[in-house]
């Protein structure tokens, strides 16, 4: 019998446990920190072994493959010793491919994959298609391919996870950009992270899709790199030759497979984001056969993603916006282009390379006042101190909302909108939200 270990036993990791033991593979599950009760008792149940807490070597070792939660970094001191045993490292997406033929629809890019791939398979299960939603959000893949038959499923891909996926095949490829993100993980070279973007269109046939934004500078720099089979459906906001959505006199064009269009003010979703985000999913959709009545209704009925630009409440006057999912200088550039206000920006957490040259002319015109949070600020107060805007330091969430409220005037709004993830004070970019919505509900 075949042994499978599998490292971290968050929602990949067991879901990954679950599939390899129904597959009848010796598996074993370790974490080098605590596993929350759920999923202890979801490895319990299907008498799952696992330890928690440490990484014991000759239990690991012995395997014949092993599955690495996204999280854990590709030069851990375990991950280096497996790979001088020769054992192959995946991803839990690259193995839960193996044993289902539904169709794939995978969303990448460094900005907007969570509300893109939230928005697909809200249009999908309009349609009534049977459907199911996988990588950073929903049930793990594994665990569905396992448990559930789908038809399709919408998988949002992260950097990490495209790691180490090598035979997966997306038939629906979307990539929504790419911005510095995560420079950390990848020595700090850009092309490093650029390659690992790219990874989503690796096996893909003349029968597949690649959907992309036109305009991104990296993606046109590097398309000719990958030897790309699948057929284009790139998008834009202006008319041009070629494209399959665009923009012309505030209506959306969608040309193929089945062209029709819609009214810029029928989304449910605004601003400029929004709107790339929005033609992704049409495409996604029209290339699945979605009808385009039901992709039109979709998109004007769909409810958005949380913390991502979320509305919190109204305060005094003053606008509390949730955007935690702002983990990069970029998504912050979005979120404050889209301000109509003066606006208390909320910045900091646990910087992962960032260059905040991007933000600097937004943050100059639209801030009235700067609230750093982190155990760590110097690289913040480096750049932006010079710019004459208020700024004050906090270490915890009640300190920051309670700052916000006595710097914020009438009129204006309080953005969390971080650029850095979330790890020095926080459990996660949720948490953080989370915590941030409750403190703005106590005001």
């Amino acid at each position: 019998m075949a042994r499978i270990v599998i490292l971290g036993a968050g929602e990949s990791g067991a879901g990954a446990a679950v599939l390899a033991q129904k597959k009848g593979f010796d598996t074993f599950v370790s974490d080098m920190s605590h596993i929350k009760d759920h999923y202890k008792q979801m490895l319990d149940e299907r008498g799952i072994r696992w330890e928690e807490g440490r990484h014991t070597e000759e239990l690991i070792l012995n395997a014949d493959e092993v599955i690495k939660s996204p999280g854990i970094p590709n030069d851990a001191p375990i991950i280096r010793q497996v790979k001088d045993r020769g054992i192959p490292v995946i991803s839990e997406i690259e193995f839960a491919g193996r044993y289902t033929t539904a169709k794939m629809v995978c969303i990448t890019g460094s900005n907007g994959k969570t509300t893109t791939t939230s928005l697909i398979y809200h249009i999908f299960k309009k349609a009534g298609l049977n459907v199911g939603l996988a990588g950073n959000i929903g049930k793990s893949l594994a665990y569905q391919v396992a448990e559930c038959n789908h038809d399709y499923y919408i998988i949002e891909l992260s950097s990490f996870q495209l790691d180490n996926m090598y035979n997966f095949h997306a038939d629906i490829a979307v990539l929504m950009n790419i911005t510095p993100d995560h420079l950390d993980r990848y020595e700090h070279k850009m092309q490093n992270y650029v390659d690992a973007k790219f990874r989503i269109i690796q096996n893909q046939t003349d029968n597949d899709a690649f959907i992309f934004w036109n305009d991104d500078p990296i993606i046109q720099h590097e398309l000719h790199k990958y030897g790309i089979h699948g057929h284009y459906y790139p998008f834009a906001a202006r008319k041009e030759q070629g494209l399959a959505a665009f923009t012309e006199e505030n209506r959306i064009y969608f040309t193929e497979p089945i062209a029709f269009n819609m009214e810029q003010e029928e989304l449910a979703l605004t601003g400029t984001h929004n709107l790339f985000n929005s033609m992704a999913a049409g495409i996604s959709a029209n290339i699945a056969g979605v009808k385009k009545e039901c992709i039109r209704e979709a998109l004007g009925d769909f409810k958005g993603v949380e913390h991502r630009l979320e509305k919190v409440a109204r305060v005094k006057g003053v606008e509390y916006i949730n955007d935690s999912k702002a983990t990069n200088v970029n998504s912050c550039w979005y979120a404050l282009q889209s301000m109509t206000t003066k606006t208390i920006l909320i910045l900091g957490g646990k910087d992962k390379g960032n260059d905040y040259n991007e933000i600097a002319q937004l943050v100059k015109e639209k801030c009235s006042g700067l609230i750093f949070m982190g155990l760590h600020n110097e690289k913040l107060h480096a750049f932006f101190d010079g710019f004459g805007l208020p700024i004050r330091d906090v270490q915890s969430m009640a300190d920051c909302v309670q700052a916000a409220y006595e710097m914020a005037q009438k009129g204006e709004t309080v953005l969390l909108s971080p650029c850095c993830a979330s790890f020095d004070l926080f459990k996660s970019y949720e948490d953080r939200g989370d915590q941030f919505k409750a403190c703005v509900r106590n005001l």
